[in-house]
């Protein structure tokens, strides 16, 4: 769940939704200008014109935000036809006038006050069609009663919407994360998914309430996953692949009404996230010194990588570093931790833990599993956890001692909080790379 962004192409189906049609892949710019030239006329006024196109773009980012066909299965963003979204005729007539207008406003869009999400801006002709949404006809009479483009929308879309100006115009990236998601996976995704997931318990009080946010998926997520996909017929595992995901997305979208015209919508807080999708070049925090300990790891057994220090700072020295790592295993080589980057660097890490040769066995249980480890985890790296926490409790008193049984369970968690509290983490429970190290490190006495 992220603030929306304008495309820069959007993919239009030509044809009704379940017709055997070609999907054309349009810029969004010159899909805007198609539909406003095949919907109005250039004669109109153009205070008239302008509340048209605003009404388009809002409507086709909508279906664009919601991922409303893709979270069905299609493979595109939304159909030509005026049965279900608006009109659109590959290679039609661009009126110059509209097409101007366009060129200046196509970035611009509606939203209720106080949300994000573009609005579902639905429209009709007012002569031969009526719907509880825009008169395009209407627009000609009120535009000529001196009305501006933004009184005409509130006239009939209401008084709290407002128009957001100039927003960013970047690639429209699909939003399942590209892996599945599963118990230690870590990330905004996952905070997407545990947000939508608790809004649609409101409507389906079966799925269990996931009662901490983290951005970690741990066993309450892994409860809620299960029991959704047991109400939604899918294959119950747990995890959340495409399909999960997807059907996710449908769901919440249907809940929070985004692609009606009273929508409940998206608040800013909702919206923003805790954890960047993207790390570039001076970012830092958290998820930089995840990525830098990936790094320094990877270059005790790949050579090409050049040493790193885990600073939370993203600089030259772990820019050169992904240089490398994107270099060496076939990726875009901008030195941005994207999705690819970031997907590729845990399997890559993952490969490499598993790979450890025979001389290494010994140490595994100090090397990080490369899943954050949450309370319900049963496993040897619980083992190794416990043991290291009981190794820092007994030389500080502020940490609670904790048996050593292979499962985390309440004591572990107060453990890991308190030691969390001690180092300025964030106290979740939950122990990531960083956390780990520190614990291990500790834990042995250096």
């Amino acid at each position: 769940m992220s603030l929306p962004i304008v495309p820069e192409s959007i993919v239009v189906h030509l044809g009704l939704p379940d017709a055997p049609a070609e999907n054309v892949t349009v810029p969004f710019a010159d899909y805007i200008r198609n539909v406003a030239s095949s919907e109005i006329y250039p004669t109109w006024p153009e205070n008239a014109i302008r509340a048209n196109i605003l009404a388009q773009t809002s409507y086709a980012l909508n279906r664009v935000y919601t991922e409303y066909y893709r979270s069905r299965g299609y493979d595109f963003d939304i159909t030509n036809t005026t049965q279900y979204d608006q009109a659109y005729t590959d290679g039609g007539e661009v009126f110059e006038n509209v097409g101007q207008i366009v060129s200046e406003i196509f970035n611009n869009y509606i939203v209720r006050q106080g949300r994000v999400e573009p609005l579902f801006a639905q429209f009709c002709d007012g002569v031969r069609s009526q719907c509880n949404g825009l008169s395009q006809w209407g627009t000609v009479d009120l535009a000529r009663q001196g009305l501006s483009p933004y009184e005409i929308l509130q006239y009939y879309y209401g008084e709290d919407i407002d128009i957001v100006s100039n927003a960013q115009v970047g690639v429209n990236v699909p939003s399942y994360p590209g892996v599945p998601l599963r118990r230690g996976s870590f990330g905004e995704e996952v905070r997407q998914l545990q947000l939508e997931l608790n809004r649609i318990g409101k409507n389906f009080p079966a799925i269990p309430v996931i009662p901490a946010v983290t951005a970690v998926f741990d066993v309450p997520t892994e409860q809620a996953v299960i029991r959704f996909q047991e109400i939604f017929n899918l294959a119950v595992d747990g995890v959340v692949g495409k399909a999960t995901w997807y059907k996710v997305k449908e769901i919440y979208n249907g809940v929070k009404r985004l692609s009606e015209l009273t929508s409940e919508g998206i608040s800013f807080s909702e919206a923003e996230q805790m954890y960047p999708r993207i790390l570039r070049r001076g970012d830092s925090g958290i998820a930089v010194r995840i990525v830098q300990y990936y790094l320094a790891f990877l270059g005790y057994f790949l050579p090409d990588l050049p040493p790193i220090s885990i600073t939370g700072e993203f600089g030259q020295e772990t820019y050169d570093a992904v240089l490398t790592f994107q270099n060496k295993y076939g990726l875009q080589v901008d030195g941005i931790v994207g999705r690819d980057t970031w997907n590729e660097l845990q399997r890559v890490y993952r490969d490499a833990v598993l790979d450890l040769p025979t001389d290494y066995r010994t140490y595994l249980g100090e090397i990080y599993p490369g899943r954050f480890l949450v309370r319900g985890d049963v496993d040897a790296y619980v083992t190794r956890l416990q043991t290291n926490l009981r190794a820092i409790a007994r030389t500080d008193p502020a940490i609670p001692d904790v048996p050593v049984t292979g499962v985390f369970d309440e004591a572990t968690e107060q453990a890991v909080k308190a030691l969390q509290g001690q180092l300025g983490f964030e106290p979740n429970g939950v122990v990531g790379p960083i956390l780990w190290s520190e614990i291990s490190t500790r834990g042995r006495g250096y």
